[in-house]
């Protein structure tokens, strides 16, 4: 299949990428220091929370290959895919293929419910979340070891997605992380239509007007 040269993953999904990358290195860092850096460890927590919120509107309303229904597919549709992951050659596909789409939701779903316990969580010592005054010390214990176990949860996660990463540049000559950087991809036919940057500010502005009002309730 004859296939072209063309920009897929937009800037703002490139941005956020990464800016998901360095902010949960940095918030496992600054919780494992502990102590007065659990205040740096919050304010990441914010950022993540405001990115996934607009990694969640972006696809909804964003470019084509970021949009959910363009890589979120029903079971036949993985299965079905699973035969050509395993061969050596890269799939006809401009996005994310069916199983890494739900690869996606999952990471999302995982950094919303870490960042949502997160606001209600406590050290025992120091630090409370912005919503512990509304739970109490029993539920916010609870809230803090379901932050922890969820973390786990996400580091398992990640793993599977690195491996994955490998299996596309060793197995099957994609170089998946170098598209992350430049956006650029071989996909068949047309390029994709990619949104413009107002409407990404739109929805940065909107996610983070959400995780203020949250955290200031």
């Amino acid at each position: 299949m004859h296939t072209r040269e063309a920009v897929v993953w937009d800037l703002p999904v490139r941005l956020c990428h990464w800016a998901f990358v360095v902010l949960c290195g940095f918030s496992w860092w600054s919780a494992e220091e502990g102590g007065l850096t659990l205040r740096y460890h919050m304010w990441s927590g914010y950022a993540l929370l405001t990115l996934v919120l607009f990694r969640l509107l972006w696809g909804w309303v964003g470019s084509e290959p970021a949009r959910f229904r363009d890589f979120v597919h029903g079971p036949r549709r993985v299965l079905g895919s699973v035969r050509e992951l395993l061969g050596p050659r890269p799939l006809a596909i401009a996005g994310h293929n069916p199983l890494g789409g739900w690869m996606v939701v999952l990471l999302l779903l995982t950094l919303l419910l870490q960042g949502a316990t997160g606001l209600f969580a406590n050290d025992d010592l120091f630090n409370e979340g912005p919503l512990y005054r509304h739970v109490g010390k029993d539920l916010s214990d609870w809230f803090t070891g379901v932050h922890h176990l969820n973390f786990k949860v996400l580091l398992g996660l990640v793993a599977v997605h690195v491996l994955a990463i490998a299996w596309h540049r060793f197995r099957k000559g994609e170089q998946l992380v170098t598209s992350m950087l430049h956006g650029r991809k071989q996909v068949p036919g047309d390029a994709p239509r990619l949104a413009g940057t107002g409407r990404a500010l739109a929805c940065l502005a909107l996610s983070a007007g959400l995780v203020s009002l949250v955290v200031n309730l």
